[in-house]
């Protein structure tokens, strides 16, 4: 399972461009510019995405919201364990890291036998 990072842990920010690349075998260019807020009350993270295709002097654009409820580590793991789950570990990036509060990825790693 993956967690998105503790609320007070992530910071905002407003129209940050994070991709742009040319796409494969053409002329058009994507763009993402991605905002972050929180609803600290609500306990979310909200995610603003514009994804922008320009070719030539056309430009098409896509507009979405993805929101998280964050948690804490804590909080997750005990949820997990009053539901049979058993804890494997916790890693803080894709490849075995270790967990931090810090981490920018938080991984849960669990079973629950049958």
């Amino acid at each position: 399972m993956e967690l998105v990072p503790d609320v007070p842990q992530r910071s905002e920010y407003e129209h940050r461009g994070s991709h742009c690349r040319r796409r494969q075998g053409g002329s058009a260019r994507i763009s993402l510019v991605e905002s972050v807020r929180q609803e600290r009350p609500r306990q979310l993270t909200v995610f603003d995405q514009e994804f922008a295709e320009r070719r030539g002097h056309c430009r098409t654009t896509q507009r979405f919201s993805l929101a998280f409820r964050t948690l804490s580590m804590r909080q997750m793991t005990g949820r997990l364990r009053r539901a049979g789950f058993t804890i494997d570990r916790l890693e803080g990036d894709y490849v075995g890291g270790p967990w931090t509060a810090e981490a920018e990825t938080w991984l849960v790693v669990a079973h629950r036998a049958r």
